[in-house]
């Protein structure tokens, strides 16, 4: 054992102890894309889960004030507004969720400096896990009866100094869809895309992300299959485990049901996408103000967005990550792109993909 990885041993060993679960039985836990990693500690037949998050392992996060030409040159989490080694998000967040009704794991105990927290194990039963046995629509009307819950308590956003929730804007969200020209692009075309391309491809996301409506709500970001744990014992909508959700932003509430409803990893029937979609304006409209043509329009933005977005992650994990299996899931994602450019008002950002794309001149 180097010095480093000793170090790392010792402030472990007494975070754990200091919360008293010191002597429990640890096992490593599948983590996810980020730096953070997972263990569960099970004691006298109690179970939690130890998330590391170590506070240098990733890029700075956005200060609060900085402007565009600032976040871009200190990296992509801050461009994006990523939470990156913020661990206070994750805490701040999993509070809140918790005061809007929500099943957000209870925090035992947790040190932002070392990037340590004890948090509550809401157990294995993973939607995708266990979609196959229970009912594919009641487990999605119950993760969308928590959205519009979540969009419906309206929870103070935190502001203070271990942790300020931004909005979604602009910089974050064109940055996100440039993932695509940087690495995907690359990986289709053999090529790094030309100037000439690269302002149309810029200029097009622009403009469409500006038609979107002003932030209006909380935005979980990663809301899917495999974020989200059933909790049959408890009711209503506090039987969704939500994990996942250090990266939350304040923005358009469309992006979340996108999110659920076009998941990379799973796939969902787009009828039935549909008819769940249809079950969110009508659960939404029911409990407060809701302009359904503007729920459409930011639905169709996002949507694609967030799959142009997740095309360059995959590219990027499989091609500077060296995780090639992301490349598997590329063609669901890609569908779910197809199917998003042949929405309304996407027809520029469709000429643009049918042009340089053969995926998408379909």
């Amino acid at each position: 054992m180097n010095r480093a990885e000793s170090t790392y041993s010792d402030l472990r060993a007494a975070f754990v102890e200091k919360a008293g679960w010191g002597d429990a039985v640890a096992t490593p836990l599948a983590g996810d894309a980020s730096t953070r990693s997972y263990e569960r500690l099970e004691k006298d037949g109690r179970r939690a889960v130890l998330m590391i998050a170590p506070p240098g392992a990733e890029a700075a996060t956005c200060p609060a004030n900085a402007t565009p030409e600032q976040r871009h040159a200190l990296g992509y989490n801050a461009t994006a507004r990523l939470a990156g080694p913020n661990l206070n998000a994750f805490v701040t967040l999993s509070n809140n969720l918790q005061m809007a009704g929500l099943s957000a794991p209870e925090i035992y105990a947790a040190d932002a400096a070392t990037g340590f927290a004890l948090i509550e194990d809401l157990g294995d039963d993973l939607f995708a896990r266990i979609i196959d046995r229970e009912d594919e629509t009641l487990l999605y009307q119950t993760a969308i009866d928590a959205l519009i819950a979540l969009r419906n308590a309206n929870p103070p956003r935190p502001s203070d100094d271990q942790y300020t929730m931004l909005n979604y804007d602009l910089t974050a969200l064109a940055a996100e869809a440039d993932l695509l020209i940087d690495w995907y692009w690359p990986l289709k075309h053999k090529n790094d895309i030309s100037h000439e391309l690269r302002t149309e491809f810029v200029a097009l996301w622009r403009d469409q992300l500006r038609e979107l409506s002003a932030p209006h709500s909380f935005v979980l970001r990663d809301y899917h299959a495999e974020n989200l744990i059933w909790l049959p014992d408890r009711s209503g909508v506090e039987r969704v485990g939500i994990i996942d959700f250090q990266d939350a932003l304040y923005g358009c509430a469309a992006y979340d049901l996108a999110s659920l409803l076009e998941d990379a990893r799973r796939d969902v029937d787009p009828e039935f996408a549909d008819q769940m979609i249809e079950y969110y304006v009508q659960r939404a409209a029911a409990v407060d103000v809701f302009d359904r043509a503007t729920f459409e329009r930011d639905y169709a933005i996002l949507a694609a967005q967030r799959n142009a977005k997740i095309l360059g992650v995959f590219a990027r994990l499989a091609r500077r990550d060296k995780k090639p299996r992301y490349l598997d899931l590329l063609p669901r994602v890609e569908g779910h792109f197809r199917r998003d450019l042949k929405r309304p008002n996407m027809a520029a950002l469709q000429d643009f993909f049918a042009r340089n794309f053969d995926e998408f001149s379909q």
